[in-house]
């Protein structure tokens, strides 16, 4: 089907176009028709596939612009939700003149939306706590509501809204359209479509497949929990995602863990509840932007991000609800696109697992974290295709390098073949330099210590540091002293233990001679350590 067979005006087709689409998602040729009917409807529909200009459309067509008063409501979850769907629905009203749409949502100066609101509007799109501030202010009239909308129904009853929303319908006329959509439905959003709504259609797209979708590869990491920061680690340096969200199940470790990751110099930030927002919103524009690369958030702080080019999620810490796993994995693999979810999990943890897998219907396959060998592999090869780049864009002319044109760098070849060497013996020197060396000049630039680097063996020792938790110690101290004083990246630690009054930590056999030389007798948060090499018992 195609949008021009919806019967929807000249107008809303015009701006359908702008916005690309070519044909409506499966949610969409199943919805509007219904709506423009003037049935309820209940839309069950994963996240990502077009569920907002699935009642966005349908909603505009009925609207009637000679009217200033308000004759339709979108409630959402979020704050961030609220702006995305808000901002939808304005493109879609390109070419149609007369309507507005106002958002209404709490961080915003509560006078500038009464000012909105005064100017008249035929659409409000509101997070339901914002809402009813207006109701209690009479800053707002509903008895000519038409239509009403509960976007992500799961998400707002599953962050405690179900009182405001009982509120909100309950002040709406009746009859009225009732429209819900949700990617999920719990027995609590049953319960509000039984409750509110008169006779609903009900639309589950995709009903018969998994819940995730098969563009997304699903994978996960058997771990202790000490381990966790290094298989991160490596694989954020395997992957070399463009964009990753890193889901944890507390704020603390949000905040822990945001700044483990920037004391390992990546470009990470957290997002959770606890932040202002203002705070919220400038991280989100920085990744969004690209400013940074890793957002490690909390799952009510992640609720109505629409980004569509996540690469990769990763579950540092597996949910307890098999939805928000489904939620999680929603936020990579959008728009067409194909996304990776990788989840680290406890010996504990495989019957959870088990369940989230049974649940969802997908393929979640067991990996091994790379090994050092294997992280050098992939940068000989990251570092070989950006030569290859760099040689086929010479060879049309279009090199910002030139090498060829100018002679400059041919010329420095030429004068190590004067004296000798071999052209491959050459390449191999320079490609040695790169993959070994690269650590150490920015770090001598920014004047700490080289970067130590462990044998390919990768045989572990565990070390014992007489200083632990008693003392104030936590792991990113234990691993500011190995990068500071030895010069070794969290990427090459093992395990560590952080106990009452010692640690033990994990390392490669060929650095742990260097590591006790530095730090034995080093004064580490005033306390003078001793390290050695760790009992067997």
């Amino acid at each position: 089907m195609t949008f021009e067979q919806l019967n929807i005006d000249e107008d809303l087709l015009q701006a359908v176009r702008d916005l690309g689409y070519e044909s409506p998602t499966p949610i969409q040729e199943a919805s509007i028709e219904k709506l423009l009917k003037g049935y309820d409807l209940i839309g069950q529909s994963r996240t990502g596939t077009g569920k907002t200009a699935a009642f966005g459309i349908p909603l505009i067509e009925l609207i009637d612009p000679d009217e200033r008063f308000l004759q339709a409501l979108v409630l959402c979850p979020t704050r961030e939700l609220c702006m995305q769907v808000a901002e939808e629905l304005r493109k879609l009203l390109k070419y149609k003149a007369g309507i507005r749409v106002v958002p209404l949502y709490g961080g915003q100066p509560i006078a500038h939306q009464i000012t909105d609101l005064k100017k008249g509007a035929q659409i409000v799109v509101a997070t339901p706590g914002r809402f009813i501030d207006h109701l209690r202010r009479h800053t707002l009239k509903t008895d000519q509501v038409q239509i009403a909308v509960l976007d992500e129904a799961d998400e707002m009853l599953s962050m405690g809204f179900k009182e405001d929303i009982d509120i909100i319908l309950g002040q709406l006329p009746v009859p009225r359209q009732t429209v819900l959509y949700s990617a999920t439905m719990p027995e609590d959003v049953a319960a509000i479509a039984q409750e509110y709504m008169e006779d609903p259609v009900r639309i589950h797209v995709g009903q018969d497949d998994p819940l995730t979708v098969d563009s997304v590869e699903q994978a996960y990491f058997e771990l202790r929990p000490g381990q966790k920061l290094e298989a991160l680690l490596r694989l954020l340096l395997m992957e070399q995602p463009d964009k990753a969200i890193i889901f944890c199940n507390t704020k603390k470790r949000v905040s822990d863990l945001a700044d483990q990751l920037k004391d390992e110099k990546l470009p990470a930030e957290g997002l959770h509840g606890d932040l202002k927002q203002v705070q919220r919103d400038l991280t989100m524009r920085r990744f969004k932007n690209r400013e940074i690369k890793y957002l490690v958030a909390t799952d009510v702080a992640a609720r109505g991000l629409d980004i569509s080019d996540v690469d990769l999620v990763v579950n540092y810490d597996l949910p307890e609800d098999e939805e928000i796993y489904v939620h999680r994995i929603g936020r990579t693999a959008r728009a067409g696109k194909t996304g990776r979810a990788y989840s680290f999990v406890s010996e504990r943890e495989l019957g959870r697992l088990k369940e989230i897998v049974s649940f969802t219907g997908a393929e979640v396959q067991p990996r091994k974290i790379p090994s050092l060998q294997e992280l050098q592999e992939a940068k000989k090869e990251r570092l070989l295709n950006e030569v290859r780049l760099i040689l086929r864009e010479n060879a049309s002319g279009a090199s910002a390098f030139s090498f060829g044109r100018s002679g400059k760098y041919s010329q420095n070849i030429r004068q190590l073949m004067e004296e000798g060497y071999q052209p491959e013996d050459i390449a191999a020197a320079l490609l040695i330099r790169m993959m070994y060396s690269e650590g150490e000049q920015k770090d001598s630039l920014k004047g700490s210590a080289p970067t130590a680097r462990a044998g390919k063996d990768e045989t572990m020792v565990r070390l014992y540091l007489n200083l632990g938790k008693k003392q104030k110690i936590k792991v990113k101290d234990i691993m500011w002293a190995m990068q500071e004083k030895c010069g070794i990246n969290a990427n090459l630690l093992g395990r560590i233990d952080l106990m009452e009054t010692f640690t033990y930590l994990e390392i490669p056999s060929s650095l742990a001679s260097g590591a006790i030389k530095e730090l034995d007798g080093f004064s580490l948060k005033g306390h003078r350590m001793h390290v050695e090499i760790a009992k067997e018992n």
